[in-house]
């Protein structure tokens, strides 16, 4: 009898073979989406505790846009007890007050603030002196990943529009002309000789110009430096212009970024280049009157 159950039971097992060997591949499918998700889970916590420094500093820079200040020079009139209850900071030290007036306190100026507001005029003026660049394409952001692995590319969590030898074959079909530190560092080795200019840091009062898409974005990194004196009005145009600038240098840059809402400047076809060379003169041209308000609120700093 008992063999009879073991025969019954073989026999059962061999008639459940699909069924059973369907099962086990369904747990492994689900094991290994399982695993997946925790691969997932885990990347995902990194970037995130990665990301926590740079919304510290978000957090910081929103704060100069939320509270308004005026610049240097303004004073507000008929400031009552219920405005610095209304919008508290007007209330801190950076203020004085006299016969209901309150404006910035010149006395907390040091001379660090004169020292950088001194030297963003110079390069204000410098800048606004020189006949403005044009035709660079925004090449930049390719020759930062020209002749590079996929594993080697700054952002590789996005895929490139075109494959690496159609990347290097165009990089070499151009001129590259960038004048712009910030840019120009983060170009890969084999990048650096092809540029017809090689800028430092001691070279960017001589090298920067106002057709620069970098140049016209740091409009925005340079009234941030000049903040509380230079205002908030000054630092919020200069922060839309810079959101207008990076939109246009992420939509000309190799990444393929449709997934995020950026259609692409194609700068590989003649049609992307005429865009972008048309785009880059619109964006210069909001710049000039900015940087000229840039440069008369660094020179009131530095005098202050």
């Amino acid at each position: 009898a008992a063999k009879e159950n073991e025969r019954a039971e073989y026999l059962d097992l061999v008639e459940r073979a699909k069924e059973i060997e369907s099962a086990y591949k369904t747990w492994q499918k689900t094991r290994k989406e399982l695993e997946a998700f925790d691969a997932n889970a885990v990347e995902f916590r990194e970037h995130d505790e990665k990301r926590q420094p740079l919304l510290r500093e978000i957090e910081v820079e929103k704060a100069k846009l939320e509270q308004w200040m005026p610049d240097l020079n303004t004073s507000m009139a008929d400031v009552t007890d219920a405005d610095r209850l209304r919008w508290p900071w007007l209330g801190t030290e950076r203020f004085c007050h006299a016969d209901g007036c309150c404006s910035l306190d010149r006395q907390k100026l040091d001379d660090r603030a004169r020292s950088t507001a001194r030297w963003i005029a110079e390069l204000c003026g410098n800048i606004l002196s020189r006949p403005s660049r044009f035709r660079c394409f925004g090449l930049h952001e390719w020759a930062m990943v020209y002749r590079q692995t996929v594993e080697e590319i700054r952002h590789n969590q996005h895929r490139l529009r075109l494959s690496a030898p159609e990347v290097e074959m165009f990089v070499k079909s151009q001129a590259l002309c960038c004048t712009h530190y910030d840019a120009f560092r983060f170009f890969t080795p084999e990048a650096r000789p092809m540029n017809t200019f090689t800028p430092t840091l001691e070279l960017r009062q001589e090298l920067e110009q106002g057709g620069c898409l970098h140049a016209n974005m740091d409009l925005y990194k340079w009234a941030v430096k000049l903040w509380p004196w230079a205002g908030t009005d000054l630092v919020a145009d200069a922060f839309f212009l810079a959101l207008e600038g990076r939109d246009l240098d992420m939509r000309a840059s190799p990444y393929d970024l449709r997934n995020l809402g950026y259609e692409p400047v194609c700068i590989e076809t003649p049609e992307g280049r005429e865009i972008y060379e048309r785009e880059q003169k619109s964006l210069a041209d909001k710049a000039r009157p900015l940087r000229s308000r840039l440069q008369a609120a660094a020179q009131a700093v530095a005098e202050g």
